[in-house]
């Protein structure tokens, strides 16, 4: 079993994702359009070889979960604040993209879906990180955590998992992460769950 859009995806989100570890390339590549720049996909069990279809390796990650009920800690090691405007949101993205202000990911909408909430977080009065909790069925799905100062990371991961337990009491936390940030998640009760891979088209 296969997502997929027939259409080019917006940045930063895969043309095809595959749902099942038997998924080969027949199920989507027809389905997707590779000849546009930006192409990607996301290989949910590292389990698909792309190269021979004029991909090449992104990123490899693990997928991590945090089992619901561990001690998460009762008050963020930051001050943390929703993203509620417009204006919030775009200085949000600007700092998770590296200080870029042309970045535009991150649709308005979403502020007014309760299962999704962005959260910004602040040492003082400077903002010092940030991160994406989103709610589905029986879990919460922890993304887009970044600092501003890698200082501050393990504080940042610290006051994600707190805040989590604090709006969605009793969810396991799930997500995928890779280098020093997989470390801090295995550091902070987290455990792997096993490889995913992203592909991008080379054209």
């Amino acid at each position: 079993m296969v997502w997929c859009s027939t259409g080019r995806t917006p940045p930063y989100y895969p043309d095809a994702i595959t749902l099942d570890p038997e998924a080969v390339q027949t199920d989507f590549l027809p389905e997707i359009d590779t000849a546009s720049p930006g192409c990607s996909i996301k290989d949910s069990f590292a389990a698909l070889d792309l190269t021979s279809d004029g991909f090449v390796e992104l990123f490899t990650a693990q997928w991590i979960h945090r089992p619901a009920g561990l001690p998460a800690g009762t008050r963020p090691a930051l001050r943390t604040e929703r993203v509620s405007t417009a204006a919030q949101l775009r200085d949000w993205q600007a700092a998770w993209h590296s200080g870029d202000p042309s970045v535009d990911i991150f649709r308005p909408a979403l502020l007014d879906d309760p299962s999704v909430l962005l959260l910004a977080l602040h040492d003082g009065k400077d903002l010092a990180g940030g991160f994406v909790l989103n709610r589905s069925s029986g879990l919460v799905g922890l993304s887009n955590l970044f600092a501003l100062d890698r200082s501050n990371i393990a504080a940042v991961w610290s006051s994600a998992i707190t805040t989590a337990a604090i709006h969605f009491p009793g969810l396991p936390l799930v997500g995928y992460e890779r280098g020093d940030d997989l470390a801090l998640a295995l550091a902070s009760d987290f455990v792997a769950l096993g490889t995913l891979r992203v592909w991008l088209h080379g054209s």
